[in-house]
């Protein structure tokens, strides 16, 4: 049959894909493309079809920044990869979205593993490695299909006391939808950054990111408190079979306590709850690069047990040779700067 492809406007069509398709998450989802539609980008979902059969999806961004216009794949597409002319099928679409947006480059971030066969395969079709990540690669993920007493009993020794003390010291964990809360969690968020040295997410990229989400009960803010001090908080989205530890936050405080231990088994419970298979406590750090800045985050988050899933680093596809070269000189300063 031939190979076709359709711009998907179907929230149910998209989404009924999706739930086909076990490695997906919410960057892939149609809430995601609703959000950045939110801050005012150019969104496509497209469908590839085989005959009158969906057969793969992909949603792109197009990205404007100074140094350049750029379409963004993030963990997508969710195609078979080893048929070729699906493959073939999402190169040319991106090729031809690229250029009618002036896009200087697409940047993938596939939700497929980091393996010299993939890596090959990416060459052949023309990419090259990208400068800077695109989303989170190196993951780290609970398998959620284990009982409470076998995640707990596959944590570290010194994860398993900290919400043993939380508990103890009478720490409160409080959920909340409600879009407001999101101004504190700003707030927070803010002076996290500055103590951490990282750049933090605009106070309307986080609002409206929670309120499309929201509206379908897949996120929710968790807060902890000890007594009438706030202690950390995290957004945690909840979509398909992955639950991903998003963003997170904490106060001065919350160095003391250990609340944000807290939040991750409260929320991984809340997960198991829902049905979910997975928890992806997002981007770490690689083992042992103690100068990476998100070295210590990353210990914390592997304390919970699971394992490393790393996702194949992100690929440009040059449509432009001269802006692509300009870009790539800015992102490669940028990242020996961030330590990442």
């Amino acid at each position: 049959m031939a190979i076709t492809t359709i711009e998907v406007t179907d929230k149910e069509e998209w989404e009924r894909f999706l739930d086909s398709q076990k490695d997906a998450n919410f960057l892939q989802s149609f809430n995601w493309g609703e959000f950045h539609k939110a801050l005012g980008k150019t969104v496509k979902r497209i469908g590839i079809y085989d005959g009158k059969k969906l057969a793969g999806v992909f949603l792109c961004i197009v990205e404007k920044a100074k140094r350049a216009t750029y379409l963004t794949v993030p963990g997508g597409p969710l195609i078979d990869w080893k048929s070729k002319e699906l493959v073939q099928a999402f190169r040319q679409i991106i090729i031809d979205i690229a250029k009618k947006e002036n896009c200087s480059f697409v940047r993938v971030r596939p939700q497929i593993f980091e393996t010299e066969e993939n890596s090959k395969l990416f060459e052949r079709l023309g990419f090259r490695n990208a400068p800077m990540h695109l989303h989170a690669e190196l993951t780290h993920q609970l398998d959620l299909t284990k009982s409470e007493d076998q995640l707990l009993a596959s944590m570290r020794k010194t994860t398993r006391y900290e919400i043993k003390q939380a508990i103890k010291q009478d720490i409160k964990i409080t959920v909340s939808k409600n879009l407001e809360d999101l101004d504190a969690f700003y707030e927070l968020q803010s002076q996290t950054a500055k103590r951490q040295h990282f750049v933090e997410f605009d106070k309307k990229f986080l609002k409206e990111q929670f309120s499309v989400f929201v509206k379908d009960n897949q996120v929710l803010l968790f807060t902890a408190t000890l007594g009438k001090k706030k202690l950390a908080q995290a957004f945690i989205i909840f979509y398909g079979e992955e639950a991903d530890y998003h963003y997170g936050a904490s106060t001065l405080d919350g160095r003391e306590y250990p609340g944000a231990y807290l939040i991750q088994w409260e929320a991984i419970k809340e997960a198991k709850k829902r049905g979910l298979k997975r928890y992806n406590l997002w981007g770490v750090a690689p083992e042992g690069e103690t100068s990476h800045r998100f070295y210590g985050v990353s210990v914390f988050k592997r304390g919970f047990g699971g394992e490393d899933i790393n996702f194949l680093h992100a690929r440009d596809l040059v449509i432009n040779s001269l802006s692509y070269k300009v870009n790539w000189l800015i992102e490669s300063a940028r990242k020996k700067v961030r330590r990442v």
